[in-house]
Order: structure tokens, then sequence, then C-alpha cells
């Protein structure tokens, strides 16, 4: 929840999921989802134990 509201308060969302995410669901919703999305990410990362790299900026 501190990640969306964090994004919220600053109005600028980097992350294009995020940013959809927030124009078309409730703020609770999208908190759930990026946890989900989070955790899926670092059980991915964890079953082929590679290290996690950042995506560029675009």
């Amino acid at each position: 929840m501190t990640v969306v509201q964090h994004a919220i308060r600053r109005g600028e969302i980097t992350d294009p999921w995020l940013a959809g995410m927030l124009a078309r669901k409730p703020k609770m919703l999208v908190a759930v989802a990026l946890a989900n999305r989070t955790a899926r990410m670092v059980w991915a990362l964890s079953t082929k134990k590679e290290i996690y790299q950042v995506r560029a900026a675009a």
C-alpha cells in the first residue's frame, strides 16, 4: 500500500503497469495486485536462481 500511496502523492508514476492499474482500479485492489506481482517475480527468481535486473528506463 505504501508504494501505491507514494506514487499517488508524488503524482509521478514511472511504471506504466502501475499507472494503468491506478487509472482503472481502486487503490486497495492495485496494492494487492502489486503485492501479487512482486511475489510472483520473487518466486520466479528464486526457482530459477537468477539475479533481479532492473529494466532500463524508456
